[in-house]
Parts: structure tokens; sequence; C-alpha cells
């Protein structure tokens, strides 16, 4: 009965555990799904995967070309056949008269002729088409280089006053492929329609944009070579109430486009699939709002659901978002499904680290949980740690059969739970089980009531196994409890060792204690003895190749003990309130260091650590002016790097912050992304930059969160006109995928380890010599 009993409150205190508290709880988790689908899908992320999705489902749902519209193409066989392009005018004069013989619905010709010619050219291109009341030309706008006026590019007057004019203006994406059309064009003194509006008859008053369908099978269009043409080699019933698009698609003319999933063509496909779209109907462009929502709402669902249900929910999500465009899109109905699919995915993968972390907190024999749960349980964290070591359990469980070590495992704690002190038990491998008493437990007679249980043998299988146990406490040091529960397994190994029952934790036994408790008094004199040093790691500009700065960083080499971890005495000085110091030592040598290198070479920047605690000081702003003027350093040179982790205490902080920015010094807001990642931080913050931490920049290869998170920082950091930095670079592929992200300067190994002065000056001076050779 104790052993159900204890089983059972800790498997119901794990479920709670689980269910309820802790950063993957499913509010927790729903919510930063949701907050980052959003974000996905309003800075666009998904467009790479959501075009190729689209040119997949174009292929599967391909159809067809209507025939209506037909496509003289002025290609290298015409330019072979005719004459160089441009063809005089009167020669493309012929073109048109040829193409009204054959009596077609309209001719529309995408091409520009906004200068004029020869006199008498000109002139027989503009009575060709004179004689034919439904021939276009192509016009665009571009907006000027002054006050925003319009710069129209039309058919020079004599022939735009004889014909009609359309639009063919196109908006490209970056891998040159087009998606939107608009329906008409405003021109300086007028509004003009499409090419695709006027060959689908579909004329309407706004300047929108719709989406093109691609599903039309490009050889399925009507295409004839314009020298066949000029040369009758054409039959007039090819023409004969057809639309006709006279185009080019020569490769040396220029004009080319990739036509998504079918290659690269002549801009004047682009109207024509346009117009084929509208043909069939007005598309309709949903955005990625339903598909997110869709997705939101199961994603809600299954982290509640849990389980197979919950599974089940994100499987049809995931089918539907791939499913349904299939279905609606040849309705020219059109949806984005990848802020969807992302939001289906991070839930999956965070369901399924719930689900790894759970199993990482029970052990597999018992199901009770471990050592880990231990380590994370918070409430434990005020009360004695008692472990029990069984001696022999190795030697045991050889023996037996997994469900007889499960056995043996319920036997052992059934007997550790007897008595009121005892709320729930931890087990570890190799024979380890562990469990807190509360304060003023006698614990003495407690473990000794315990001990003499373990002299009775246990039972498996019907056979007495003696079990051996020894036992280790750790009253309570305010440490954390996973260097506890280490102190209560070294005191239980010593107690084995010294063939005692049980044994207390002696904490003079640390090591290094005297170190440790002596290290801030001894950081305090090895600034004054010269032991503490600044390196500089080069920060590369990443636009121009060239070592634009470095970050100041602090060294400790201590004469006995060699190199001190940054992180072990930076860490100490700023929670004990001992930061200033070593600040201003590193923000003097720095400032020094860069005032050199500004006076001896090309302007340098230099970027030094400001700890949060140090803006309580509102004289700080005052010390960094001496040492700039000291040193003759220009402000802007300067930039104070404010850990972004770091929360602002009162408006004093800020005060000290803006202070600093009206020096004229930059603020950066250093490892972004692993605390306070808001808008309103960085609204708070007088800052010019952000430096993205090295735990993204070093994973998003292989991570996709990280590789958003990155991208969807450089592209934040940009609309607020803040620069921004990535630190953390080691391989050259991560240095070219930041490249192509526009991110402004890049810091790690694969551009310079934090090295002395010395060595950066020498670095400096031989990249000066290789760029003037």
């Amino acid at each position: 009965m104790a052993s159900y009993e204890g089983n059972r409150q800790t498997m119901a205190w794990l479920r709670r555990r689980e269910g309820k508290t802790g950063p993957e709880s499913p509010a927790k988790l729903l919510a930063w799904t949701i907050g980052l689908g959003l974000l996905f899908g309003v800075i666009g992320a998904g467009e790479y995967v959501e075009d190729r999705l689209r040119v997949v489902r174009n292929h599967i749902n391909e159809r067809p070309a209507s025939g209506e519209i037909v496509l003289v193409s002025i290609n290298d066989k015409s330019l072979r056949e005719v004459h160089r392009w441009p063809w005089p005018r009167d020669q493309y004069a012929q073109l048109i008269t040829r193409i009204d013989a054959a009596q077609p619905a309209m001719q529309l010709h995408d091409i520009i002729l906004p200068d004029r010619t020869e006199l008498k050219r000109d002139r027989v291109l503009v009575a060709a088409a004179a004689e034919s009341n439904h021939v276009y030309f192509a016009a665009l706008n571009r907006a000027g280089a002054r006050e925003g006026t319009i710069a129209d590019i039309r058919p020079f007057p004599e022939l735009e006053a004889v014909s009609r004019v359309g639009s063919i203006l196109i908006n490209y994406n970056y891998a040159n492929e087009i998606w939107r059309i608009p329906y008409r064009t405003a021109l300086s003194d007028k509004s003009v329609p499409s090419f695709a509006a006027i060959l689908a008859g579909k004329e309407k008053p706004s300047d929108e944009f719709f989406r093109i369908d691609y599903t039309f099978d490009v050889k399925s269009i009507p295409v004839v070579s314009a020298s066949d043409v000029l040369a009758g080699r054409v039959p007039a019933s090819f023409f004969r109430g057809k639309k006709v698009v006279v185009g080019t698609d020569a490769e040396r003319i220029g004009d080319q486009y990739l036509i998504p999933g079918r290659g690269k063509y002549g801009g004047v496909y682009v109207h024509i699939f346009a117009a084929e779209t509208l043909l069939r109907g007005s598309p309709i462009d949903l955005g990625w709002l339903p598909g997110f929502i869709l997705a939101a709402l199961l994603s809600g669902a299954a982290v509640f659901l849990k389980g197979r249900r919950g599974a089940a929910c994100l499987a049809t999500g995931v089918l539907l978002l791939l499913a349904l465009p299939l279905i609606v899109e040849p309705q020219l109905i059109f949806v984005d499904v990848t802020a969807g699919l992302f939001v289906a995915i991070w839930t999956a993968a965070g369901l399924g680290l719930r689900y790894v972390r759970s199993r990482g907190l029970t052990n597999p024999v018992s199901g009770l949980p471990n050592l880990v749960a231990l380590r994370r349980a918070k409430h434990e964290r005020d009360r004695a740690i008692i472990v029990a070591r069984v001696v022999n359990y190795p030697q045991i469980v050889s023996t037996l059969s997994l469900a007889n070590e499960r056995h043996l495992a319920q036997q052992i704690v059934s007997r550790l739970n007897v008595g009121s002190e005892v709320d729930r038990v931890y087990q570890g491998d190799e024979g380890i089980f562990a469990w807190t008493v509360p304060a003023g437990t006698a614990i003495g007679h407690h473990i000794e009531a315990l001990h003499a249980l373990f002299r009775s043998p246990a039972k498996i299988a019907g056979k007495p196994i003696d079990v051996a146990v020894s036992f280790g406490v750790e009253i309570g040091s305010g440490r954390s409890i996973a260097n506890r529960l280490g102190s209560a397994l070294v005191a239980a190994d010593e107690a084995t060792a010294e063939g005692l029952r049980w044994k207390y934790h002696d904490p003079e036994r640390l090591k290094d204690a005297e170190w440790r408790l002596s290290l801030l008094s001894q950081l305090d004199q090895a600034i004054d003895d010269g032991q503490v040093w600044v390196a500089y790691q080069p920060q590369l500009d990443l636009r121009t190749n060239t070592i634009r700065g470095a970050e100041a960083l602090a060294r400790w080499t201590h004469p006995e003990k060699g190199p001190i971890s940054p992180t072990e005495f930076i860490a100490a000085a700023e929670q004990n309130d001992r930061i200033e110091k070593l600040t201003l030592f590193v923000l003097d040598t720095a400032v020094a260091a860069a005032a050199r290198l500004n006076q001896e070479h090309s302007t340098f920047d230099m970027a030094v650590n400001l700890s949060a605690r140090m803006l309580t000081d509102k004289t700080l702003p005052s010390k960094v002016k001496a040492i700039l003027d000291r040193h003759k350093l220009d402000p802007k040179r300067l930039t104070l790097e404010l850990t972004e982790t770091a929360t602002l205490a009162s408006a004093g902080d800020l005060a000290s912050l803006f202070g600093l920015r009206d020096l004229g010094v930059r603020i950066s807001i250093d490892d972004y992304g692993t605390g306070l990642s808001t808008l309103e931080y960085l609204k708070k913050i007088p800052a010019d930059e952000i430096k993205i931490d090295q735990t993204f920049v070093k994973s998003m290869r292989d991570h996709r969160s990280d590789l958003v998170m990155v991208q969807s920082t450089i592209v934040l950091a940009h609309s607020l006109g803040r620069t921004v930095v990535a630190e953390g670079i080691e391989t050259r592929e991560i240095l070219d995928m930041l490249i192509a992200m526009k991110c402004e300067v890049g810091q790690g190994f694969i551009i310079g380890r934090p090295s002395s002065l010395n060595d950066l000056i020498k670095r400096l001076l031989a990249e000066r010599k290789r760029r003037a050779a």
C-alpha cells in the first residue's frame, strides 16, 4: 500500500508540473506560437517557400490556354531574317498592316516607341496605326527623381494621337518573378488599363493589383514569329477574330523574366498569362490570415488536447493547408499557407519538446520522477536533500529482468516512503534515490529508521536479495539544487567508503572555496597590478568587406591560476555591484586605443560593454565625457553595448542613457533575442544599433526558428532605422547568409579572434597594403 501511495503521489505531481508550469505550459506555448506566426506572416518570411509551393500546385492544376490570345514573337529568328533591333519604323508598320489585314479582334504591341526617328519612316508607322481602330501601344510610368513627379514612357505624340495606349507596368520580386499585375496604371495626365485587362475585356477603374494564375501550359499559347508574318507565311485564319499581342522574346533584346515554374521568357508572356487569368474570372487574393487563423485554431486544440488527439489536429491542419489551395486556386481564390504551416510546425515542435522533456523527467524503469525533475523542482529548494545510494544495485539488476527491476525499485521506494517526512521520491540511475524533508526534521532519527528497514532483504520472484544502502545529506547551503544534490551524492559515497550508515556534506571540502570568496577583492587588485588587460575583437563592415571597428573585451591573466574566464569574474562583479571599476578601466583603455587608431590609421569605431547597474549613477555621462575629452576621441566613434537581458530599474536609468546619447555616443542593445525582446523595450531604449546574440547566429543554418529570428530582427531593426551587428560568426556560409540578409556588421572567429592592440594594428596595416595593391 505504501508503494502504491508513493507512486501515485509522485506521478500526480509530475502531471501537475508538466501541465501547469514552466516555459512549456500550454498557454505559453500557444502564445509564443501565435506571436511568432503573426510576425512570420507580417514580414513575409515564407515568401520563397510560398512561391515554390504555388509552383508545385500550378503543375498539378495545369491547363491549356484559351487560344483566344495569340503571340507574334520578335524572336531570334525574326532578328536574323528581318533586321537588327530596333527595327526601322516603316518595317514595323508593315507588321501592323499584315496583322490588320487578317482582321483580328485587336492587336496590342508590347513595344515602347517613345522617341521620334526619321520623319518619313515615322509617318509610315503613324499611317499604318491610323488605318486600324484597334491598335494599342505600350506605356508605363516611373517615379521621377524630384518631388515625386511621374515620368511617362509612352508612344511619341503623333503615334499616340492615332492609336490607343495600354499599360505594361509590372512588379517583380527578389527572384525576378512576377506574381501580380495592376488592372490600371496612372500616367501623368490620365489612367490607362493594363494590357491584361484590355485583352480580357475587364477594364476596372481601380489600380489594384491581382494575382496571376500560372497554371496555363506555356506551350499551349499560339505563337508565330514576326518574320513569318512579314513574309506572308502565316494564314489569315490564324489571326481572324483573335486578340493579337506583339512582343519581344529574344534574349539579346532583354525584357526577360522568370515565369514561375516555367523558365525564362519575354515579358510579353506575363501579360498573356495575366490576360488568360482574367478571361477565367476575377482573382480573389485572401492573403496569409485565413491559413494562419485555421492553423492557430487547430494548434490551440492540439495544445490543450495533447496526445494522439492533439497530433491528429495538427496533422489535419497541415493536410488542409496543403490541400485547400489545390482545390480553390482553380477557382481563382488564392491563399498563402506558409504562415499557417509555420504555426503548425512550431506547435508540433513545442509539443514534441514537451513530450521529450516529460520523458526526460521520469525514470524509464519505475516511472518515478528522476533527478532532472528534482533539479527543476523550485519548491524543493529550501528543504534538506537526502540521497540513498544502493551500493550493490548494479550487481542486483544484472541478474533481473526489466519487470523484476521495476519490482525492486517499487520495494525500495515503499521503504523510503515509511513515515510522514517523505512527500515524493526521485530515482536516478545506478541505484540512486533522493528526496527532501522540511526544516525541523530530525534527520538523524529519520535516516537511522530507514537504514533499519533495509536490514531485511527484498523479495524478488520469491528470492531474498540483500540491499546495501548508504545515505548522504545536504541540509541547505543556499546553492542551486543541482549543486546541493551533487554534494549529497558525494556525502553518500564518502559514507560508503568510510563504512558509515550516513554522512552530512562538509562545505569546507568545496574546491577553491577560499579563492572564490576572495575573487572580487583580487579582481580590484589585479586591475591595479596590470593583470587585467583589454583584447579587441574586429568587427567587419559586411557592405564594404573592411574592418570598421572592434569590441573591447576584458581579460584577466592571474600569475598563479593563469587566464580566468571572463564569465566568472565579470558575472561575480556584476552580481555584487563591483562592476564600475572594471568597466571604467576597460572604457579608458579602449577609448585610448580608438583615439590612436583614428589618428594613425583610418576611421575606427570602438564598442565597450556597459553594465545596466551603472546606469543608476547620474554622473556616468560626465565620466564618459571626461574619458573622451582626455583622449580626444570623437564621441560618435564610441559605442556602449547595453546587455538586452538587463532590466531598467527606473527613469533615472533611462536618463543616463539619454545623457550618453546626447554626448554623441552610440548605444547598442547587446545579446538581442535572449531576454526582453519586445517592441516596448526597443522603443524605450535610445539605441542606434541592435546586436543579435551569437546563439541564434551560430545555429541559424541548422535551425529554422533561429534563422527566422535573425531575419525578422534584421527587418525590424532596419524598419526602426537601426543598424544590425551579428556576433558569433564562425563559418563562411553563415557570413554569406548574413550578407544576403543585408546585415551591416559582423563579428566572430571567422572574422577575427580577440587579440592585443598591437596585433590589431598589424592586421589593419596588412589590410591597407592589400587594398593599395
